[in-house]
């Protein structure tokens, strides 16, 4: 019986103890908001990428790489803003990706990766466009 009370008086003591714990944590938040806005595109016609390969005995071969995306029909109204080129798998996920941004003038936009991306597992490209 001394051990039953005993136990019951221990359990009590720790769980006082956690919960005085827990209630000396402060906890304060920032405010949090959002909106939405609609955005236009610079860029109305269709734009075409065209890849640079290399065979290669290194990684991530040996096979093709692709180094160098070239894109085709940039648009007047996207000059001279940053840019994102993503290659990407089937899945999605990310081979590699290239920023910078796009030219003054033109209609060509070359985008170098480095490191290299396999072709082989090259399936989708995205281009942003922002600014």
């Amino acid at each position: 019986m001394k051990r039953i009370v005993g136990a019951v008086l221990a359990g009590l003591m720790t769980f006082g103890l956690v919960f005085g714990m827990a209630a000396s944590l402060n906890l304060t938040s920032d405010s949090l908001g959002s909106a939405t806005t609609v955005v236009a595109a610079c860029q109305a016609g269709a734009m075409n990428a065209t890849y640079t390969s290399t065979y290669t005995a290194a990684a991530p071969g040996p096979g093709y790489t692709v180094g160098t995306v070239t894109i085709t029909g940039l648009a007047a109204t996207c000059y001279s803003k940053p840019y994102r080129v993503t290659l990407a798998t089937a899945a999605g996920a990310s081979l590699g990706e290239a920023t910078g941004t796009t030219p003054a003038a033109g209609t060509t936009i070359v985008v170098t990766f480095a490191p290299v991306v396999s072709a082989a597992s090259v399936t989708a490209i995205s281009v942003l466009i922002s600014g």
